[in-house]
């Protein structure tokens, strides 16, 4: 039994998985923000979740949607969101990696998630995690046919604590094969003066933990970088506002400074 022999798993009139930002931005920026929304399809309940579980990071990258949209109109730049929970499906997970539908989630179980069919897990992947990265491919195929330079961004937050440990770093700059972005948007940050930025931390990335760098950004050979901000400095307009800010500034001399190095090669 595959996803067909499945009743849809989202109603015709259930939110879309996606939402789409500045679809005809001009920036070579490319915007992704994975882990945006936290919604749960109504065929699945609430997976056995608490209400107050669900608003929880494991749920979806508290602040995080906020910050990318703004950055998508500092930068005039294409974002695409994700709108369901990652306790549904992780959209930064290989689909066959087991964490990509967690059977529990830091500390809290996810008793939807239990036991899950083949055709269960297919009907996720087809309906939420097929069409979100569907529309970021559409979007790069059209780039490079249209001749837009891209540069991808993927855009997360992180907890403050995890598992009981505090985490002091304010971001994280996230890579793995290809670091040439990366390591300036790492220099830039640590030369705020106010930052104690991770390099690699408090994540890597890495083909099991990650999908959408490593699909979109190292197989097709473009400029990336995944960015983590801790949730704590923006959960409130005023710190999305000015991550925001700092990130376009910080991002377009990252870019100027990629095409000089590139000119020079």
């Amino acid at each position: 039994m595959d996803a067909q022999s499945c009743p849809p798993l989202l109603a015709p009139d259930e939110p879309p998985v996606f939402t789409v930002a500045r679809a005809m931005g001009r920036s070579p920026f490319l915007l992704a923000c994975d882990h945006a929304g936290r919604l749960i399809p109504r065929r699945l309940g609430d997976l056995g979740v608490s209400a107050a579980e669900r608003e929880r990071h494991i749920a979806w990258d508290i602040g995080a949607a906020a910050v990318t949209l703004d950055l998508a109109e500092r930068l005039d730049a294409f974002a695409i969101l994700q709108t369901y929970s990652r306790l549904v499906i992780d959209c930064n997970r290989d689909p066959a990696v087991p964490s990509a539908m967690p059977e529990i989630s830091e500390h809290t179980p996810i008793p939807g998630n239990l036991g899950l069919t083949e055709a269960e897990r297919a009907a996720r992947v087809a309906a939420i995690h097929a069409p979100y990265h569907g529309r970021l491919a559409a979007e790069l195929d059209s780039r490079k046919a249209r001749r837009q330079p891209t540069v991808l961004v993927a855009v997360h937050s992180f907890t403050p604590v995890f598992k009981g440990a505090a985490r002091s770093l304010h971001a994280g700059v996230l890579y793995n094969r290809h670091t040439a972005f990366p390591h300036l948007m790492l220099d830039l940050l640590r030369a705020e003066g106010d930052l104690e930025v991770g390099d690699n931390a408090p994540y890597a990335v890495s083909d099991a933990t990650d999908y959408t760098i490593p699909v979109h950004g190292e197989r097709r050979n473009l400029p990336h970088v995944e960015l983590e901000i801790r949730q704590d400095l923006i959960t409130s307009p005023e710190g999305q506002q000015a991550w925001a800010m700092r990130l376009a500034r910080l991002l377009a001399e990252a870019l100027r400074r990629y095409e000089a190095a590139s000119l020079s090669a």
